[in-house]
């Protein structure tokens, strides 16, 4: 659990501005990895299994989100993750990247189906990949204890049990530790939590609970939906919404959490790999990858 060091891949490139850090590895076409935005959140921390196993068949980029990671913790305050979508695009013209394969996890998931149902997609996806992405973002129990963090060790164990199905992530003293690290870097906590802050001036709204507005319909890029079974952010059989996409599939994990892509993550990297070389992945509609 402690991950493949990924060190020797880190590069750094000046996004209009923004210091902006990725991981880039292997030869081939490209695939982009995005992260999950949880506290602590980082392409390192999604993606340490994935990097080296992908990029054997493909370029593999995974940058950090702006405000994540070791990209500059900036929040923009009027367009939110709108402002994010146009530093990733803008990232991602710096290194002439005109046509990739996306893989996103959680948030960068939804962020993704919602650029691909757009009447004019801002990155160059190719094939999808959405993982514990779309359908409604409840408001439950689970959702609320990854919002309530004060930075210490016992605080983000509660956050990774919720994030991860097998308690033995949030029992594993080291894994923690590097969470909280990342999570208590300088403007980290404060870029994660601000996302959050509601002015009194402005109509109370809550963040979570609301309807699903992705029109999945209009997605015209081959998509992969993946599922946690056991996913305690996401109510059961909300995968579905990715059967109404005309070049739409899905693949569920019963075993697995929220962040599968981290706790099956051998199995995760073989399905990714069958689909982006074109697999239909017929033998393993909803069942679980062997």
């Amino acid at each position: 659990m402690s991950g493949t060091s990924i060190s020797a891949l880190s590069r750094f490139v000046n996004v209009g501005g923004v210091r902006t850090h990725y991981y880039d590895a292997g030869d081939g076409p490209v695939v982009v990895l995005l992260h999950s935005g949880e506290f602590g959140g980082s392409a390192e921390l999604s993606w340490e299994n994935s990097i080296d196993v992908l990029a054997q068949r493909f370029r593999v980029v995974a940058p950090d989100w702006l405000g994540f990671g070791e990209t500059d913790k900036i929040r923009d305050f009027v367009s939110g993750t709108d402002r994010m979508v146009r530093h990733m695009a803008a990232f991602l013209d710096i290194l002439d990247i005109g046509e990739a394969d996306f893989v996103g996890v959680s948030m960068s998931a939804t962020l993704l189906l919602r650029e691909a149902a757009g009447p004019r997609s801002r990155l160059p996806i190719r094939n999808l990949v959405a993982v514990s992405g779309g359908g409604v973002v409840v408001d439950n129990a689970a959702r609320r204890l990854t919002l309530d963090y004060d930075g210490t060790a016992d605080s983000m164990r509660t956050i990774v049990s919720a994030l991860i199905h097998d308690p033995k992530w949030a029992e594993d003293d080291a894994y923690i530790a590097r969470r909280v690290a990342s999570s208590t870097a300088p403007g980290a906590w404060e870029a994660v939590a601000s996302a959050r802050f509601k002015s009194p001036l402005a109509e109370p709204r809550p963040y979570f609970g609301q309807p699903d507005p992705i029109d999945y319909e209009s997605i015209g890029v081959r998509t992969l939906g993946m599922a946690g079974g056991q996913d305690r952010l996401r109510d059961r059989g909300y995968h579905r919404v990715f059967h109404r996409i005309p070049d739409g599939r899905v693949v569920v994990f019963p075993d697995a959490g929220h962040l599968l892509n981290i706790e099956a993550s051998t199995d995760f990297n073989a399905v990714v790999s069958r689909f982006l070389h074109g697999d239909d992945l017929a033998d393993l509609a909803e069942q679980t990858p062997r």
